[in-house]
């Protein structure tokens, strides 16, 4: 099962990004936290880079290079599937679809609006979106399904 079968999918999670961006644009002061509930709040801040705000020296134009050529090596992997590989194909379209809503934010924005905030009163976690949350879900799928597959293909090997 390729990802050209999920792109509802991957659209669907590309529109709730940015529903949510644009809940955050308009509603949520910038860098004040609203706190939801002790340990999780939002934070309404912009990342110039990319994960953990690294390449922020790259430049706007090479993060929307960068970030399409990552998109395309994404669809690659995922053409070659074979059709069982479902958890991966959901994970490639998890990927798929927070990168979508990224790359959005950089060509519209020249950045990336993130929000999310997790805290405690010593420490906190880098701010991230739900196209971040949705990129780590889809690459844990798919390394769980490699995982999967790798324990199905040993156990195979024992049986002989």
């Amino acid at each position: 099962m390729t990802i050209f079968r999920w792109p509802l999918l991957i659209a669907a999670l590309t529109g709730i990004d940015q529903l949510a961006k644009w809940q955050v644009e308009t509603r949520l002061p910038f860098h004040q936290l609203v706190e939801v509930i002790p340990f999780l709040g939002f934070f309404r801040t912009y990342n110039e880079g990319v994960a953990f705000s690294f390449l922020t020296t790259f430049g706007n134009g090479s993060l929307i290079v960068l970030t399409a050529l990552i998109i395309g090596f994404v669809i690659f992997l995922s053409r070659n599937l074979e059709k069982d590989r479902v958890l991966s194909s959901i994970g490639f379209a998890l990927v798929l679809g927070g990168a979508f809503g990224n790359l959005i934010d950089r060509i519209l924005l020249g950045k990336v609006i993130d929000f999310i905030l997790f805290h405690t009163p010593g420490w906190s976690f880098a701010v991230f979106n739900l196209a971040d949350s949705f990129i780590t879900m889809g690459a844990v799928a798919i390394i769980l399904d490699e995982i999967l597959v790798l324990r199905r293909q040993r156990g195979v090997k024992s049986d002989r």
